[in-house]
């Protein structure tokens, strides 16, 4: 049974949720998640999506990432 992550869900909720989104986020390229303090502050407010974005990672490499630790990403 995959865990479901929507896009628009804040990082914070994702990992509140699946504490081992962190790893994952930060095999992707998203290493500032693991800084102390940052998922309690920019973590509230930032989604995947706009965290792709800015990161310029298309959603099929992140899709993929999730996929192969159980996760299905929802749209």
């Amino acid at each position: 049974m995959s865990k479901a992550l929507k896009l628009d869900e804040s990082i914070f909720e994702l990992v509140t949720r699946h504490p081992e989104v962190v790893e994952i986020m930060v095999e992707l390229g998203f290493r500032d998640i693991a800084k102390p303090g940052m998922l309690q502050t920019a973590g509230r407010f930032m989604t995947l999506s706009k965290g792709m974005k800015l990161k310029k990672i298309e959603l099929e490499t992140v899709r993929l990432a999730f996929q192969q630790h159980g996760f299905e990403i929802i749209e």
